[in-house]
């Protein structure tokens, strides 16, 4: 028997944010690199660095709320 379709549409939209969580996540993770290797930037430069990071952080927090509402499977899955 093949797998209800809500129940893999909610595996691909779930596998579809945690994707984007985690390119999200090394994005920040670049940036913080980036600041933090102690080039010289200019004082627009920074603040549009920190302007840019700070938009990511909002996306995150946003995809993870989706995540978190998506709530667990529809349909247990028995093996």
């Amino acid at each position: 028997m093949g797998v209800e379709r809500a129940v893999t549409r909610w595996y691909l939209y779930r596998q579809s944010l945690l994707n984007e969580i985690a390119r999200l996540e090394e994005q920040i993770a670049q940036q913080a690199d980036k600041e933090s290797s102690g080039t010289e930037l200019s004082a627009s430069a920074e603040s549009a660095s920190a302007a840019n990071s700070e938009d990511l952080r909002q996306v995150l927090a946003r995809t993870q709320e989706k995540l978190k509402n998506l709530g667990p499977c529809p349909r247990p899955m028995m093996g």
